[in-house]
């Protein structure tokens, strides 16, 4: 069963998360295997697929927002575009685009940044977006401050957290066929948190790096955690083998109902939607040259089609009349 732990270091200004997306993550790739027109992915784009969606998880888990929290890779690479997307309850979904041949073992810089263009972009979605609402967004770059590539996604996700929100965060990212998982640490500003006022730990704060070499010492532990040991071990055993000499306060694991879960929102109604976007013409000239109209859904699989009936009264007065839906991606 998919799990997200939530955990602070208890007298310090140190907070963590751990995500493994188990039941989630597999039902994720058998639809894509399942799709006839895509096929499963490469396992270089499957990793990074899972690595993002664990990163988007714990990203999610971290903040008190009332909508989904979209991360997007982009670039000039054989993966055009890889989306993963977590509501506020942990309903997830993800998706990528493949373009021409990956290699076996390729890295992020093969994968998108091939030559230097890569982004990466954060988008906070209102669930009931106000009229004249904007999403919400940051945008990094696939290279550090020197130009550099960046290996991995967690150097990446780790460098937009410096950049947008000024929050110094260790991630440790991991995903196979079976498990997408993450830990993360993140550093929170020694004044008024929760976890110090509340903190039964006696500590001498008196130097002024104190907070920051907690943080440091507490991300060193986390970075020690092998790729194996982050898909194999549960939460207890990681937890327990990193940080057995801190002072842990754990809160309730959310899992099943309450936890990550794939889920997408598409729905024929959505797909409708968007063949009205088409436009009467475009829409009648696809069904007089092929005889309907197919639309699938990128996230999920889900095959619509529409005949030539149905794309008629797509465009009737009382159809175009009513509430429509957004786009079904």
């Amino acid at each position: 069963m998919s799990e997200l732990h939530k955990f602070i270091f208890d007298g310090l200004p140190v907070r963590g998360q751990l995500v493994r997306l188990t039941d989630a993550w597999q039902e994720l790739l058998r639809r894509r295997a399942a799709n006839t027109q895509t096929g499963a992915y490469p396992p270089a784009v499957a990793e990074l697929l899972g690595e993002m969606t664990a990163a988007a998880t714990l990203m999610q888990g971290n903040i008190k927002f009332d909508g989904a929290l979209i991360m997007q890779i982009f670039g000039d690479g054989p993966v055009k575009v890889a989306v993963a997307e977590v509501q506020n309850d942990l309903r997830l979904r993800a998706t990528a685009s493949v373009t021409g041949a990956v290699a076996p073992g390729a890295l992020l810089a093969d994968l998108v940044n091939a030559h230097g263009k890569g982004r990466c972009a954060i988008t906070l979605d209102p669930q009931n977006r106000q009229e004249g609402q904007q999403p919400y967004q940051g945008v990094v770059p696939l290279n550090d401050e020197g130009g550099a590539p960046l290996i991995g996604l967690a150097a990446v996700v780790e460098h937009y957290m410096r950049q947008s929100e000024q929050l110094d965060t260790t991630l440790v990212l991991a995903a196979d066929e079976q498990v997408a998982a993450g830990l993360l640490i993140q550093r929170l500003p020694v004044q008024g948190q929760d976890n110090l006022s509340q903190s039964s730990v006696a500590r001498d704060d008196t130097a002024d790096d104190a907070p920051e070499d907690d943080y440091r010492r507490i991300a060193i532990l986390a970075k020690s955690l092998k790729r194996e040991e982050l898909l194999g071990l549960d939460a207890d055993s990681i937890l327990r083998r990193l940080f057995w000499e801190e002072q842990l306060l754990r809160f309730e694991p959310q899992a099943g109902e309450r936890g990550p879960r794939f889920a997408c929102s598409c729905s024929r109604e959505r797909m409708a939607a968007m063949l009205r976007g088409l436009g009467a013409d475009e829409a009648g000239d696809i069904v007089r040259e092929q005889g309907q109209i197919e639309v699938g859904c990128d996230f999920c699989g889900q095959q619509e089609r529409f005949d030539a009936v149905d794309v008629a009264r797509l465009f009737t007065p009382a159809a175009q009349q009513s509430p429509q839906p957004g786009s079904v991606q």
